[in-house]
């Protein structure tokens, strides 16, 4: 049986992230509605705006891929997640570091709060190994084994602990979809278009590559919201992934 995701065209995969400040989250959001389905809150945005946010998104048509990374105590992310889920949340994510009991905690926040909100309990995501990080930084932080390892590994424990999938870098994808089965949430940043500037990530595809790797969905941010034409610029991203 097929799940949501798999059900989707691969356009309707392509997360938004709306990583700029607020007036021109809004304006490009606005812009794209109709165009896009879903939308990726940060940090940034939603300590500013909270969960106001999220909902005046749900109301533009969107899916909300809320990406605040919960890392602490289980009980503590238990209720983030919970209050995460009750605002509307369609994703949440946690940092798999936290442990299997972190990750579960977070799980039971999330159908807690979808329950209360009278909602599907959102996707919940394991973050892996950020795609901003290569293996130096990681051997820094003390991990000595290779970066696809070390991301397998921690996958390993997002299915121990029944979440529905990982954020790990497209480089990664192929292993993890491979690992995990048809079924997982494997969600993708550190996708740039042919061309487009890298910024701060190092471990990167473009859209196609990632899809074809094994990706779920695909996160597209500073190629679309720095754009000229923000609405083109998904529109080409779209293109490049039905001609395929």
């Amino acid at each position: 049986m097929l799940t949501s995701f798999q059900e989707e065209r691969l356009r309707e995969r392509v997360i938004v992230a709306l990583d700029c400040e607020a007036d021109k989250a809004i304006a490009i959001a606005y812009e794209l509605a109709g165009e896009a389905a879903w939308v990726k809150i940060g940090m940034t945005l939603y300590y500013a705006y909270g969960t106001d946010l999220v909902k005046m998104l749900k109301k533009r048509g969107y899916k909300v891929f809320l990406d605040l990374k919960f890392f602490d105590i289980p009980h503590q992310v238990r209720g983030a997640a919970r209050s995460a889920a009750e605002s509307g949340a369609d994703m949440v994510t946690m940092h798999t570091m936290g442990g299997v009991p972190m990750m579960r905690a977070a799980q039971e926040g999330a159908i807690e709060g979808a329950a209360a909100h009278g909602a599907e309990t959102p996707v919940t995501l394991g973050i892996t190994v950020l795609t901003s990080m290569d293996e130096t930084t990681l051997h820094q932080c003390g991990i000595d084994r290779p970066m696809q390892d070390q991301v397998l590994s921690l996958a390993s424990l997002t299915t121990e602990a029944g979440i529905s999938g990982v954020v790990a870098s497209p480089q990664e994808a192929a292993a993890l979809r491979a690992q995990m089965g048809p079924d997982a949430y494997i969600v993708c940043p550190g996708v740039r278009p042919a061309g487009a500037a890298l910024g701060d990530q190092s471990r990167v595809a473009t859209p196609a590559a990632a899809f074809a790797a094994g990706a779920s969905h695909i996160v597209v941010g500073r190629p679309i919201t720095e754009a000229d034409d923000p609405v083109a610029a998904f529109r080409a991203i779209a293109a490049e992934l039905e001609q395929g």
